[in-house]
């Protein structure tokens, strides 16, 4: 018996050990202006969370009226998306069983991702160009569907709208995307009033983006912390309200994002790592039985060195083996989060005379109130019918802004 644990004993320290290793933590002191943090950790970051931080900045640029800064970022983003499906070497790692999710290289749950399309479309059209920006809102789409198996489709709501919009601007029918964005919004929106989407306006020279109110943070759950879950902060924000001239238009949400973070296709689900936590709990469990076993076996042979003491040896290796298996496994979900996206977004369009205008955005309640000190004022310089006039306006946005 003294044999058996002579030689088990490597194995006992190899899992102690395999157990209890860390890996220092990359560690970069930030000052609470994304503008600031994120080019510090791009440059001094993980480089894994590159994309991450290039969201976040692009977020923050944008809401300060640095679409040029927002631009790049975004560019640098979603060059990265497009590149990294089955190419990169930590993304490959990070689905077998024994590197955790957040070594991967983040590029973000589908609804981060549609975001980070969304914006670029965004911008795109604030540059005058209608086809890439109807590019990137079809591209949020599709990074909300399952093309492969297409068990679910793009929910999306304000992404098929611009869609159309811009198909309509085109000289294009657009109309098959403002029906599949009339279709989302009646699934996007359950138990509350519905947003009522308008035909598209030929003579709109103005197009407001509006968002507002938190957008979802996700934490893990779960015996091995495998169940990747959405807390989906309550805002008191419901809607917006635009005034200029003569004009004094409400915007209801278009598009959720705690819905969309939380369902596919319409339908709730969870993101349960479900393959890596059955893994290690089942070599785990394993690896108790054999080791119990093979000490109790080896332990009724008295030391005679006999079949019964190898077998039972053989069994505590593989015992140790399959626990050693179990504690180098890591199911942890990845709970990396673009943390400054909205919970809403929507739109408006307007048909104003060439000249400029005082925009004011207040941010409503729900009792139809103005939250307070939240309200922007945008100011806007009409110089002509075309190209359209592209608004953006955030409850976080800094204030007065000209666009």
């Amino acid at each position: 018996m003294l044999d058996v644990l002579f030689l088990a004993f490597p194995l006992f320290a190899l899992l102690l050990f395999s157990g209890c290793a860390t890996t220092p933590k990359d560690e970069v002191r930030l000052t609470g202006d994304i503008l600031v943090d994120g080019p510090i950790m791009m440059s001094e970051g993980p480089p894994r969370d590159r994309v991450l931080w290039q969201y976040r900045t692009a977020a923050g640029a944008m809401r300060q009226g640095k679409f040029d800064v927002a631009k790049q970022y975004l560019e640098e983003a979603l060059a990265r998306i497009g590149s990294i499906y089955g190419k990169d070497a930590e993304a490959r790692k990070s689905r077998g069983y024994f590197h955790k999710e957040a070594k991967k290289t983040f590029i973000g749950e589908p609804y981060e991702r549609a975001m980070a399309y969304f914006y670029r479309g965004v911008i795109y059209w604030r540059d005058g160009e209608l086809d890439n920006a109807r590019a990137c809102f079809r591209s949020a789409e599709f990074e909300d569907s399952d093309a492969e198996s297409n068990e679910y489709k793009g929910d999306w709501v304000l992404p098929d709208y611009l869609d159309g919009l811009a198909t309509t601007r085109l000289a294009g029918d657009g109309s098959d995307a403002l029906k599949r964005a009339r279709t989302n919004s009646l699934a996007a929106h359950p138990g509350r009033p519905q947003v009522n989407l308008p035909p598209y306006n030929a003579q709109a020279n103005v197009l407001i983006i509006v968002e507002f109110g938190p957008g979802p943070l996700k934490y893990a759950s779960g015996q091995y912390h495998e169940e990747l879950r959405f807390n989906k902060r309550a805002s008191p924000l419901v809607a917006a309200r635009i005034t200029t001239d003569n004009v004094n238009l409400a915007v209801a949400p278009c598009d959720d994002l705690n819905f969309q973070a939380t369902t596919r296709g319409g339908r709730v689900m969870d993101h349960v790592l479900a393959n890596k936590a059955v893994f290690k709990s089942a070599t785990d469990t394993a690896g108790n039985a054999a080791i119990i076993g093979g000490a109790i076996l080896a332990g009724t042979q008295h030391g005679q060195h006999n079949v019964g003491d190898e077998v039972g040896l053989g069994l505590m290796l593989a015992g140790l083996a399959s626990k050693i298996i179990s504690a180098s496994t890591t199911p942890d979900a990845d709970v990396r989060t673009w943390d400054n996206l909205p919970q809403f977004i929507s739109f408006a369009s307007l048909s104003l005379p060439v000249g400029e205008h005082a925009l004011k955005v207040e941010f409503l309640d729900a009792a139809d109130k103005p939250a307070a000190n939240l309200t922007k004022t945008i100011n806007v310089n009409v110089t002509g019918p075309d190209p359209d006039k592209v608004v953006f306006v955030s409850d976080t946005s800094t204030t007065p802004q000209t666009q």
